[in-house]
């Protein structure tokens, strides 16, 4: 938005002519009679929009340019004159200026400039609300009760060096707040490394942590420095933290607590200055009573627990994250701004979001994408039916039980078959012998 606009000429008359014009428009208006006089406006203030004349005493349009373009990148500037030549334009154009206007121009050229300005500043507005909220995690719009305790809490966390175990359903945004945390944090200028447990060979999951010698085992062609020596400062963001081996977990508690270790294959221990934060998608205290995760280890991560709602009980955020989400995409894949129907709106509450914030973006970008209407309804929102069939089982047969399982499954994705068998955990032939054995051979293929 255009509100105050800094204007510059040592001509009286165009001066206080271009400036009625703009407070007719309701914009706050600043003067200055000459370039050096605009300098020093634009030295004790910020401005949406600046009109200079091209030839001033002091300093000319071209120095205001250039002195806007240091102090306030984002302001811009149309520059007017009245002996422009096409190497003047060309210049002031390469320089950063929005627009020259050839004196004397109508109070319409004017307001359609203004218009045009308008615009751009609007679209830098855009460009540059994407830039701040990727960088401040956007996931973490909050305007449920359970979100908004996440996040009055989170910059406390950040400042501390306690370490932080995240827990929540796979796409709620563990490592967004990860990031966030270390983001933060006094660490934020050193080194944020990643490492999903999950995603490791058994077999090379303490080089990856520790690094290894050269030699120290078969393929180890050269020295390896391990993740805790990368984030030697910063921050270690061990995700799915429980899918490490148990043969490792006493070593991970060592380096955890004395923020110590030895690369494999090495003698010599090494000290490490890192902030643990810690992440998963599972119960830890039943990964602990099963004895896949040291309790010791456990309790030593969990120094500050944050735990992250599944979609489904944050109601009040689905809309706000769905508009942040549209905008994004919007601008990312250069389409123009859309907005949802309310229709659509209420087909986004009413789903129970089984991907969480995950998929509630990948959804509305899909959307995006596919290149629909400005305005996006109810129809264009391809939602996953992931049933979650609720079995009342009480006085039941565990055939009967099994039998209203696999219906309500079937109905719920449409009888889909094929959904319906990867969602049981069956095959399709296992599930079409069901049907069969249910006299629903009937239903359609899916």
């Amino acid at each position: 938005m255009i509100e105050k606009v800094l204007v510059a000429d040592d001509d009286p008359t165009q001066l206080q002519f271009i400036a009625t014009t703009l407070r007719r428009l309701k914009m706050e208006v600043v003067t200055a009679t000459d370039g050096e006089e605009a300098i020093a406006k634009l030295q004790e203030g910020v401005f949406d929009l600046v009109v200079t004349d091209f030839k001033m005493p002091k300093k000319n349009g071209l120095d205001v340019l250039r002195a806007v373009k240091a102090l306030h990148p984002q302001t811009l500037v149309i520059l007017a004159t009245a002996f422009a030549t096409i190497e003047t334009a060309v210049e002031a154009m390469r320089e950063g200026a929005f627009n020259v206007l050839i004196k004397p121009f109508s109070p319409q050229i004017l307001e359609i400039n203004l218009q045009k300005a308008e615009e751009q500043s609007k679209q830098s507005a855009e460009t540059q609300f994407l830039r701040d909220a990727s960088s401040l995690c956007p996931e973490l719009i909050a305007q449920s009760p359970a979100m908004k305790k996440v996040v009055a809490d989170l910059e406390k966390i950040a400042k501390s060096q306690a370490s932080v175990f995240i827990t929540g359903e796979s796409g709620t945004g563990k490592e967004v707040i990860a990031a966030a945390l270390h983001r933060l944090s006094p660490r934020a200028e050193a080194p944020f490394i990643k490492v999903n447990c999950a995603a490791i060979p058994e077999a090379l999951v303490e080089s990856e942590f520790f690094g290894h010698e050269k030699g120290s085992f078969t393929g180890a062609m050269g020295r390896k420095i391990g993740r805790f020596e990368l984030a030697d400062r910063g921050t270690l963001l061990l995700d799915e933290v429980t899918e490490i081996p148990l043969s490792l977990q006493a070593k991970l508690l060592r380096a955890v607590q004395e923020q110590e270790f030895e690369r494999v294959g090495g003698v010599r221990s090494l000290q490490v200055d890192v902030r643990i934060i810690a992440t998963s998608n599972r119960s830890m205290m039943e990964a602990v009573e099963s004895k896949i995760f040291r309790e010791d280890l456990y309790y030593r991560l969990n120094v500050v627990p944050i735990h992250l709602p599944p979609l489904r009980q944050r109601i009040d955020d689905i809309v706000p994250l769905a508009e942040y989400f549209l905008r994004k995409f919007c601008l990312e894949n250069h389409k123009p701004q859309k907005t949802f129907t309310q229709k659509a709106i209420q087909k986004l509450l009413a789903y129970h979001w089984p991907g969480n914030v995950r998929e509630l973006a990948n959804i509305v970008e899909r959307t995006v994408v596919l290149d629909f209407d400005a305005a996006i309804d109810s129809d264009h929102l391809y939602l996953d039916a992931i049933a979650k069939p609720v079995v009342q089982a009480t006085g039941m047969t565990l055939h009967a039980v099994e039998k209203q399982c696999i219906i309500e499954t079937l109905e719920n994705l449409g009888h889909n078959r094929t959904k319906t068998a990867a969602i049981l955990g069956i095959s399709v032939r296992t599930l079409r012998n069901k049907l069969h054995e249910y006299g629903m051979m009937g239903s359609e293929e899916g």
